[in-house]
Parts: structure tokens; C-alpha cells; sequence
């Protein structure tokens, strides 16, 4: 599928721009979500398509995020935008509160921003060395260095095996205690200090993405944050109403299919007296949607994306 020129954002460059937001159908007096505001890239567009009567309630815990709104002010924001600063795990208890008994269309992009992943003092990437932290709420209490340090040795095995498909996590949990022994691991390079010689120079950048995905998954409790969202999201939806959401790696994007396909994050079917599985969604795509060479080009960070939609039923 070939997508629209992507327009950069400098917080953030939205993937998949106009599919996601195509997806949706958007309707000029509908009430929508943009479960990750982010750089505002994907509210601005669904914005541009709301007319009277028609609102845009955005989500992010970021507080860099959150500033980020300045930027659609004066452009088609205003009224039609309300802003909030919260994980979008709480998006069903938010809508019930301020009363809103349904929304026609929701976005979620699962993507880490781009401006968390280049601020080197946020300590996403490995590429700085910089303190191991990994909150998306700089507000949390629990920071990566936490993890690694605090964390026992079967814990540390779990996340690395389970959210990182890290080869041997079990080698590697007893190499992070056995240099956390010697002195705390406080940064980045700390890290990838206490690892080295557990992958191949080769596939360095490799190992270290998949160590420090599963690392920030566990500080920003991702998983469990995904299931919450994906069940609010379901009851905050009209019948009729779109979710279209984009994900970036195989752990949620297995949760977001299972969930569209049976309801369910598991992917446990339900079936009917007939032995047609029950869900409360149709899908809209039978296979998820991916980035154009054009677009991968331009934004090599949306090379893994894969976007699903369904409309409730």
C-alpha cells in the first residue's frame, strides 16, 4: 500500500500517517481517542478532519509529550482537543468519569517516540551512555537501574527471556548479578559492560535492542498496560466504532490480534452453538497493513510496524 508523504514532526515522525487515521472513517461531528499523543502527529491529522460538533480527546504520560500540544494550538486544535496527561490504560475510566458513553473511532501507535529513544539522558537507547531510567512517566518510581539491580537473578531471566527473546536469559540475568555485585549498574554503558561477551560483535546492536526493549516493557509495565487499554478501549466504543492500532513487535502485536480476532488477549476462542467463534469485532484487516518502501525509506524506525484495525459490533 503506498502511503501519503509523511509530514515530520520533530518530537516524533507518525507511522503510517494516513492508513491509521484512514482506517478510522472519521466522522466531521465524531468523537475520537488518540490513545498516544506523542509528537501529535497522528491528533493533528484526525483533527484536520473534525468539523462542529465533532472532539479529539489525546493521551500520553509523558510530560515531554504532553507539551507537545502547543503545537496544534492556533492550527485546528482549540475546542476540539482535550489533552490528558495519563496512561491510556485508564482511557475507559476517564471517558466513564467526564460521562462520554462512547466514542466512534480510537488510535493507538504502540511505538516508543523517537524523541525518547534520541534524548540520551531518558535512557532508551544504548546508543549514549547515559543513566539507565527508561520511564515514559518521568514521575514513576521504578526506574530501569531499579531493575537490574533490584531484580533477582530468576526475574531477570523471566524479562529478558520473555520480553526480549534474548538468547540464553538465563547466562545473561547471572552476568548482570555478577557485575551488579562488584558495583551498581548505573548507566547504559554499565549495562552493555556487564553483558558483553554473551553475543557476537556482529549482532551487537541486535542483542542490545532486544535487552533493552524487554527492560523498558517491564519499567513502564507495558504488557499489562496493553490489556487494560485494549479492554477499555472495547467498552468505550460505540457500536460500529473503529480501532486502529499499530504495533511494532511481536509480543503486543500478538496481544492486539488475538484481542480483535477472539476479545481476548490469549487468543482463547469463544464459539457459538454453530462453532463460529464469537467476537465483539469484525476485522477490517484480514492481514495487518505495513510501512511502503517509501515510507521506510524516509522513517527507518517504522520498518517493523504493522497496523490492524476492526470495528465493534
Amino acid at each position: 500500500m503506498k502511503s501519503d508523504a509523511v509530514q515530520p514532526v520533530s518530537y516524533h515522525i507518525p507511522v503510517l500517517l494516513k492508513e491509521s487515521v484512514d482506517a478510522l472513517q472519521v466522522k466531521s461531528n465524531g468523537f475520537y481517542i488518540d490513545a498516544t499523543f506523542g509528537g501529535g502527529g497522528h491528533s493533528r491529522e484526525i483533527l484536520s478532519r473534525l468539523g462542529d460538533g465533532g472532539h479529539l480527546f489525546a493521551f500520553d504520560r509523558d510530560s515531554d509529550a504532553i507539551g507537545n500540544v502547543a503545537v496544534l494550538e492556533g492550527e485546528n486544535g482549540g475546542p476540539l482537543l482535550t489533552l490528558v496527561h495519563n496512561n491510556f490504560r485508564f482511557v475507559k475510566n476517564f471517558m466513564e468519569y467526564n460521562g462520554c458513553n462512547g466514542v466512534d473511532g480510537i488510535l493507538a501507535d504502540l511505538g516508543v517516540s523517537s524523541h525518547q529513544f534520541d534524548v540520551g539522558e531518558r535512557g532508551f537507547s544504548f546508543r549514549y551512555d547515559a543513566p539507565l531510567d527508561m520511564r515514559m512517566n518521568t514521575l514513576a518510581h521504578t526506574d530501569a537501574s531499579m531493575v537490574v539491580n533490584e531484580y533477582d537473578q530468576k526475574d531477570l531471566e523471566y524479562i529478558f527471556g520473555t520480553y526480549g527473546e534474548v538468547d540464553s536469559p538465563g547466562r545473561v540475568a547471572a552476568a548482570v548479578v555478577k557485575a551488579r555485585g562488584k558495583k551498581r549498574i548505573g548507566t547504559t554503558a554499565d549495562l552493555a559492560a556487564a553483558v558483553k561477551g554473551f553475543y557476537n560483535p556482529l549482532n551487537e546492536h541486535k542483542f542490545l535492542a532486544k535487552l533493552f526493549q524487554a527492560l523498558r516493557i517491564e519499567v513502564n509495565q507495558e504488557m499489562r498496560s496493553l490489556e487494560m487499554f485494549l479492554e477499555g478501549a472495547l467498552e468505550s466504543l460505540k457500536h460500529g466504532g473503529i480501532i486502529s492500532v499499530i504495533t511494532y513487535h511481536s509480543l503486543e502485536d500478538r496481544m492486539v490480534k488475538n484481542f480483535l480476532k477472539c476479545g481476548n488477549v490469549a487468543g482463547e476462542q469463544k464459539k457459538d452453538f454453530y462453532g463460529k467463534v464469537e467476537s465483539p469485532f469484525i476485522l477490517l484487516t484480514r492481514k495487518p497493513v505495513v510501512p511502503c518502501e517509501e515510507e521506510i525509506s524516509f522513517n527507518t524506525r517504522s520498518r517493523s510496524a504493522k497496523l490492524r484495525v476492526a470495528q465493534k459490533i
